[in-house]
């Protein structure tokens, strides 16, 4: 959990009225008690009026709230374009996380720029994706993101079929095609593999250790080199 996020976790659990101990705090945001101590000095030393102590526990005195988020016109349209983007072309998963980000931006944002999310003019037109398409993306995102080793079955350009065992870094969407950047142990070197392309998609159940010669970093680095650009 980013700090940011604890810190807000911790305002929520104060707001209740009740005294909670650090050691409470600690088991419920999986960190040490020195570290719930740090945090509540620095939400402390901002202003949000906590009192308490080491050893008796904190509570968070009434009245107080959150302020609003605020962001700027260009800023609401660029996320409600993200969010109408990842609805057009993302996952399943990628889909109900898109909508329900936008459910949350608008319920913190003030009366007065609330209507700019729905007025925000800027669409994607929806794609002809099967879902099980979809949930190939999601698979591939979550692989990514847990460093586990995929296998597929995997049709060339001219049909012809070979068996992958890949290290998943990241994923591309080109406006027709979603593509898995990855590491192949087959051909022991990066390649991208076209998502439309890709069959019998399972895990390894092993996962990888990312060196730096097989990273995602190190694959763009030789995109640039190659042709001037990552990706």
């Amino acid at each position: 959990m980013r700090r940011a996020d604890r810190l807000f976790q911790i305002v929520q659990y104060l707001r209740g009225g009740r005294l909670i101990t650090a050691l409470t705090l600690a088991q419920r945001l999986e960190v040490s008690e020195r570290t719930i101590y740090r945090d509540i000095a620095d939400l402390q030393s901002t202003g949000v009026p906590i009192d308490g102590e080491a050893g008796v526990g904190y509570i968070m005195r009434s009245g107080f709230d959150l302020p609003p988020l605020m962001f700027t016109r260009e800023e609401i349209v660029a996320l409600v374009t993200g969010a109408r983007m990842v609805k057009a072309w993302g996952g399943s998963a990628m889909v109900d996380a898109a909508e329900e980000a936008l459910v949350k931006i608008e319920a913190v944002l003030p009366d007065g720029e609330r209507s700019r999310v729905g007025g925000t003019k800027i669409f994607a037109r929806q794609m002809d994706m099967a879902d099980a398409t979809r949930d190939l993306i999601d698979r591939c995102e979550a692989a990514v993101d847990a460093s586990d080793v995929l296998l597929f079955d995997y049709s060339d350009q001219d049909g012809a079929k070979t068996n992958r065992n890949v290290h998943p870094l990241g994923l591309w969407f080109w406006g027709k095609v979603w593509t898995l950047v990855a590491w192949c142990e087959l051909r022991d070197d990066f390649r991208m593999f076209r998502l439309d392309r890709m069959s019998s998609l399972e895990l390894a159940e092993r996962k990888y250790h990312p060196t730096p010669e097989r990273s995602l970093a190190e694959f763009l680095r030789q995109m640039e080199e190659k042709h001037g650009e990552p990706g």
